[in-house]
């Protein structure tokens, strides 16, 4: 049980970030380079995604994505930041 417990709470994290991102499936799965299939697969609840991976994804969306303008972040919006 405690394992559907943690792959339901990995789902719904996965699609509440692609989903706060403003991102389709098939731009967060091209984003991260997670094949399409894969990502269906996670959100569906069918597979259940390596936690470390769970734990990188929104480190790589504050670095690189922009969410204001819904895309990747440009050289010029990261050297405003700095």
């Amino acid at each position: 049980m405690e394992e559907i417990d943690i792959a339901i709470d990995a789902m719904k994290e996965i699609k509440k970030m692609r989903e706060e991102a403003g991102m389709t499936k098939k731009m967060f799965s091209d984003f991260f380079g997670i094949p399409f299939r894969t990502l269906q697969d996670w959100e569906a609840g069918l597979r259940k995604p390596p936690d470390y991976v769970v734990r990188l994804l929104p480190y790589k969306l504050k670095a690189e994505w922009d969410y204001d303008k819904r895309r990747p972040k440009t050289s010029e919006s990261t050297e405003s930041e700095g």
